[in-house]
């Protein structure tokens, strides 16, 4: 386990009690890990632009009765095959369909995918969840 540092900071106090408000609706238990979760969001995109090997998610939403589109989306995972660790497919009601696509690979190519995937005809929503897979971040 890594050692722990201590360091301190100033900051404009309306800046802390935004800051504080901020933390407190979204649970964190310290500034410290409010602060950490930040500088390791940054360090993820650094990441991403960088062209680094990054993991991520492509969620899609689309109606599954139109044609040939879930012939596409496979045809383009196939296309990709070797960035995709796994996929899943929700029925959302009668019509609509989800699918969480899970992805590892070098950044411009998950990206590519994430794109090429959104842009298929008939896919209603579509979004790159970016991540990291944990090598670079503590």
């Amino acid at each position: 386990m890594s050692k722990l540092k201590r360091f301190s900071i100033s900051l404009d106090e309306n800046l802390v009690a935004k800051f504080d408000k901020h933390i407190e609706q979204k649970d964190y238990p310290t500034r410290s890990k409010a602060i950490g979760d930040l500088i390791r969001e940054d360090l993820v995109k650094r990441e991403w632009t960088e062209g680094r090997e990054v993991a991520g998610v492509v969620t899609l939403v689309y109606n599954h009765h139109k044609r040939e589109l879930v012939n596409t989306l496979t045809n383009v995972q196939h296309d990709f095959y070797h960035l995709i660790i796994s996929t899943q497919h929700i029925h959302l009601d009668h019509d609509n369909c989800l699918e969480i696509v899970v992805v590892r690979g070098k950044s411009k190519e998950v990206e590519k995918l994430a794109n090429t995937l959104r842009a298929v005809k008939g896919v209603k929503h579509g979004r790159l969840s970016i991540s990291s897979t944990g090598r670079e971040i503590i």
